[in-house]
């Protein structure tokens, strides 16, 4: 794709997101677009929001869960950049109303680092090494993409479809849970609608992260100390809207919620 037309893309898809608006597919318009295309028109959408004043606080993964790529028809993770606008903290309302176009939650479980990680060639033990702390949370994805209608390409070029997140309060050290097996139970509205475990993420959540890590490092683009590295779904998206209040509990990692406005 020409550097003019990715430019053009990442624009565009940066505009639908400020007006509130959905753009037809990319893969539609575009039926010989890579996805390190959609990669690059990323990070245009990316750029576009670090010059209005936004900072990179984080990375997340997608698409980990078999559950979440078989709803969403894709095959294989992405990921996506976390800025510093889209985090709230455990007691805050979520303006989804405002700021979103089609929301959908999911039930994630966040790393903290402590040291850089810059791939390639990471393993499990090397993240668990460099991650200062767990917190249960929940991430609001949304797309700028019409209907959810997205291949692997639409949801990429679309910084992974990332929208809003909000962390717990509770933090655990990595080393004191068996991330493979711990359960996860999310409710809505008082009633439980989904439930899973650590291995629906690639067996376990730190293979999510090494993943990242691994392949933004052939992006020259390393994990840093400090960030916040969303893993990935263990359960199915939910759709929500103003109103609705989710929560999340995580065995031995406690528990975060939501009130959606």
């Amino acid at each position: 794709m020409e550097q003019n037309q990715i430019i053009a893309l990442g624009d565009e898809l940066y505009q639908a997101m400020r007006k509130g608006e959905t753009v037809t597919p990319l893969t539609t318009r575009f039926p010989d677009i890579s996805v390190e295309d959609a990669y690059h028109i990323s990070l245009r959408l990316l750029e576009r929001r670090l010059e209005a004043g936004e900072r990179v606080i984080g990375k997340k993964i997608g698409l980990t869960s078999k559950a979440v790529q078989r709803m969403l028809g894709v095959d294989q993770p992405d990921f996506g950049f976390l800025t510093d606008k889209m985090a709230f903290s455990q007691g805050q309302e979520m303006p989804i109303s405002e700021q979103l176009i089609q929301p959908k939650a999911e039930g994630e479980i966040a790393f903290i680092l402590k040291k850089d990680l810059m791939g390639p060639g990471l393993t499990a033990a090397d993240v668990l090494a460099a991650t200062d702390c767990l917190l249960p949370c929940f991430e609001v994805v949304d797309s700028r993409i019409e209907n959810w209608q997205i291949q692997i390409q639409d949801t990429v070029a679309d910084n992974a479809s990332c929208g809003l997140f909000i962390l717990g309060d509770s933090a655990v050290d990595p080393r004191k849970v068996d991330l493979r097996t711990c359960g996860m139970v999310v409710e809505k509205n008082g009633e439980v609608i989904s439930t899973g475990a650590g291995a629906a993420a690639l067996g376990s959540p730190v293979n999510c992260v090494a993943w990242l890590a691994n392949t933004l490092g052939t992006f020259g683009i390393p994990l840093k100390a400090g960030e916040v590295i969303l893993s990935g779904s263990l359960v199915p998206l939910e759709p929500v809207r103003a109103g609705d209040f989710m929560s999340v509990s995580i065995g031995r990692l406690g528990s975060a919620s939501v009130r959606f406005s």
